[in-house]
Order: structure tokens, then C-alpha cells, then sequence
């Protein structure tokens, strides 16, 4: 009789061990699943944590430009954003300080690479300086007159520098102020509707990108340029 007991005890030991392997494999797959959702989720939001979004309001956030509140308008050349009138104005501001401070190479200049940096600055900023008035005038674009007092400020520390001073003050002050109109000149070829802008925006672009070389080309530029001080 306790054999038979002992019999029925192994049975039912077996057959609760047989019930509980299908729901041990069943939580554990759950859980691999789960874990794979989890891990997926992981792998998509770590990039847009790190880096921030790639569209277009995320280009837009890390350029600044002012919103001067007129809305958009339609002008024979196509809708006229506060961006688009924005960066007309901009172009003309970076002209009524670098073109002085090229002049300013040109004179103080102690190697021929800070010379040729400021030639180049006074020749691209005559040029764009023409263009950004007559852009302006053709959609009704109020311009600025005079530098910001920023720009006034650095125009001002370059005529107070001499010598090797100011070859290095020259350099960078302008180099990190073209790379910040940089990414406004891009920011605006990708978004602007209006052919007019878009006409400048182009032309600038080449004209920046070859101030900015022509500056790299004197040895003196201190990167990388982490924004504390950025330049308009």
C-alpha cells in the first residue's frame, strides 16, 4: 500500500513539474520579448537626446534671427517671410563693420595672408553690400545704417590693436563671425520662397565660405569656436 502511495506521489510530482515547464518558457519568452521592445525604444530616443531632432525646427532653433512681427507678404518675386527680411538686413550689417575691419587688414596687416584676408573682405562685402540695398529696395526692406554696438565693440577693439596683436584679433573676431552668418545663409537657401532672397542667399554663400577660408589660411584662427561669444 505505501509503495503504491509512493507511486502516486512520484506521479503527481511529474505532472506538476510537466505543468509548470510550459508557463516557465512562456515568461521567459514574454520577458526576451519585452526586453527587445524595451531595448528598441531605447536605441531610438538615445540619438534624439544626444543630438536633438534633424528637421527643420531643430536647424531653425540652433540659427538665430529676429522676428520683426510684419508677418509674410507677397512681392513679385514670391512670399517674403521676417526670415527672408531678416537675413537682407544681416547681410547688410556684416558689411558696415568687416568691410572697415578688411580696410583695417589691408593697413596693419603684418603677414601677406592677413592682407589677402583683407582683400578679400573688402572686395566680397562691396559686392554683397550693393546687392543686399538694391534686394532691399526691390521688396521694401528698411536696412540698418550702422553697425549693432556689438559689431561696433570688435570694429573698435581691432582699431585699437597694432602688430601681431592685431593679425590674431583680426582673424578671429571675423572668422567666428562668419561662422555664425553661415548658418544663417544656409538656413535661409532652404527655406526661402522669395527668388530674390534666395539670389542672395546664393551669392553670400560663396562669398562667406571663401571669407572664411581665406581667414583659416593665415594660421592665426584659435578653434574650435564653441559659441561663447558668437558673433552676428
Amino acid at each position: 500500500m505505501r509503495s503504491l502511495q509512493s507511486v502516486r506521489s512520484l506521479r503527481s510530482v511529474g505532472s506538476l513539474q510537466a505543468a509548470r515547464r510550459p508557463v516557465s518558457w512562456r515568461t521567459l519568452g514574454t520577458g526576451l520579448v519585452v526586453f527587445a521592445l524595451a531595448a528598441t525604444l531605447l536605441a531610438l530616443l538615445v540619438p534624439v537626446y544626444l543630438f536633438g531632432s534633424a528637421g527643420p525646427a531643430a536647424a531653425g532653433a540652433r540659427t538665430s534671427w529676429t522676428d520683426d512681427g510684419e508677418g509674410t507678404r507677397q512681392t513679385p518675386s514670391g512670399p517674403l517671410t521676417a526670415l527672408d527680411r531678416d537675413f537682407v538686413r544681416r547681410v547688410r550689417m556684416a558689411g558696415l563693420w568687416e568691410k572697415p575691419a578688411g580696410k583695417l587688414a589691408r593697413e596693419r596687416g603684418t603677414t601677406d595672408a592677413v592682407h589677402m584676408a583683407g582683400d578679400h573682405l573688402v572686395d566680397g562685402h562691396t559686392e554683397l553690400d550693393q546687392r543686399s540695398v538694391d534686394t532691399a529696395r526691390s521688396l521694401g526692406v528698411s536696412l540698418p545704417e550702422r553697425p549693432s554696438a556689438e559689431q561696433q565693440g570688435w570694429l573698435d577693439q581691432l582699431q585699437d590693436s597694432r602688430g601681431a596683436v592685431f593679425d590674431r584679433a583680426f582673424a578671429n573676431l571675423v572668422r567666428a563671425a562668419h561662422g555664425k552668418v553661415f548658418g544663417l545663409v544656409a538656413l535661409v537657401r532652404d527655406r526661402t520662397g522669395n527668388a530674390a532672397v534666395r539670389a542672395l542667399a546664393t551669392r553670400a554663400n560663396t562669398v562667406v565660405l571663401d571669407h572664411i577660408t581665406v581667414l583659416e589660411n593665415t594660421g592665426l584662427v584659435d578653434f574650435p569656436h564653441t559659441g561663447d561669444n558668437e558673433k552676428k
